[in-house]
């Protein structure tokens, strides 16, 4: 079975090469993945295969059958861009402004696909035991992401496990990390408005000095929840945007602070609204301003099964040699795999993407590229974890 794997998947490689190419040229925002969609679509109707688009009409779920009664195993990739360039030099970068495949989305979709046409090469022949569903899930990069509309539209009916891989740019291709138990962050959005008065910059005293008080915010709030929190996990409270004001001399009535809640502890995230809440009334009290707090709940960590990680384990040390398999740390990173995982026994790894000349970058970084070793390591560790003997 190895070698006929092995075989299989060196005879897709320079075409699912081609493939990640051709979405990485051609990204889409979530929600938009039509092409994306339709590329998917077609070559696995090229396969044999008989693929459904969800009802949103972006995403694909695409069942493999096995051979026996045993239960059905899922394979995920995420296919949808993000808002941003691709500043890269490679031939393929993308050829639409403001959009970029910055998170290696397009290998995650070339790896479950090549992985497809393996298996189903499996299935003609007789040799896979057991069924296998493909789901190419789309607007991942949304709250609270294109998995809900899988699960929603039955795409988990059947499916006793979940696989998936995420490109990981800190560590060298050939290497694969993973770990039991939350692998990703919960993340969740916040907007706050803070108001005041507003008045003139020469007298701050008379009125609500709206700037000074953001300033709290930004550096107390994150320490005030953390203090609230009081959980050995990671948590964070970080700031990405602040709007407000537009002249020097004129203390301004408003201003928005937009940010990220994130934990890697279930329990703390089912209560991080209301300590965010309680924390921000906190550190406005007497500061004579108003505020709002708009929050939006995003996804869970992703957490790993023991026992389907163990097959994921085993396949990855079968491909890259158990010295290449490493304990990855905990990315305060959201996934919405996690929705998944919460569903069904899941395991969730990361595919080293560093290739030996090139720069250390992180996911999202305006330069993102791999190394497209990763994607046939990719394929073989899907389909190894797919044929791994685990409890009926």
């Amino acid at each position: 079975m190895i070698d006929a794997v092995n075989e299989l998947t060196t005879a897709f490689t320079d075409e699912l090469i081609a493939f990640r190419r051709r979405l990485h040229t051609y990204p889409e925002l979530s929600g938009q993945e039509s092409a994306t969609t339709e590329a998917i679509v077609d070559r696995l109707r090229v396969a044999g295969l008989a693929p459904v688009v969800l009802q949103r009409g972006t995403g694909v779920i695409c069942d493999i059958p096995g051979t026996s009664g045993r239960p059905m195993v899922a394979l995920r990739a995420d296919i949808d861009a993000l808002a941003m360039n691709d500043l890269t030099t490679a031939s393929y970068q993308s050829r639409v402004p403001g959009v970029s495949h910055a998170c290696g989305h397009d290998v995650h979709t070339a790896v479950v696909l090549g992985a497809g046409l393996v298996l189903q090469e499996l299935s003609e022949r007789g040799e896979l035991s057991r069924s296998v569903r493909l789901i190419f899930e789309p607007a991942e990069e949304t709250m609270p992401g294109g998995a809900k509309d899988v699960i929603e539209q039955g795409g988990l009916d059947g499916v006793e496990r979940i696989f998936g891989l995420h490109c990981d740019p800190k560590i060298d291709v050939g290497t694969i990390g993973i770990r039991d138990g939350a692998i990703t962050s919960a993340a969740d959005a916040i907007e706050i408005h803070v108001l005041g008065p507003g008045g003139h910059t020469a007298r701050p005293h008379l009125t609500v000095d709206l700037l000074s008080v953001v300033g709290r915010v930004l550096t107390l709030l994150p320490e005030a929840v953390i203090h609230r929190v009081g959980t050995t996990e990671a948590f964070s409270v970080v700031f990405g945007t602040v709007q407000s004001g537009h002249a020097a001399n004129v203390i301004p009535a408003r201003a928005v602070l937009r940010g990220s809640v994130r934990t890697t502890d279930l329990d703390a995230w089912d209560h991080a609204e209301k300590v965010v809440t309680e924390a921000l009334g906190d550190v406005l009290a007497d500061t004579g301003a108003q505020w709002e707090l708009h929050y939006t709940r995003g996804v869970p960590p992703v957490v790993n099964e023991e026992v389907t990680t163990g097959m994921m384990r085993n396949a990855a040390a079968a491909v890259v040699g158990p010295a290449h398999v490493v304990e990855t740390l905990r990315s305060m990173g959201g996934d919405t795999f996690a929705w998944f995982a919460q569903e069904v026994p899941a395991a969730f790894a990361r595919l080293g993407t560093h290739g030996p000349d090139m720069a250390l970058l992180d996911l999202h970084a305006s330069t993102f590229d791999v190394d497209e070793r990763a994607i046939g390591i990719g394929v073989r560790t899907l389909v190894g974890a797919v044929v791994m003997d685990a409890p009926n």
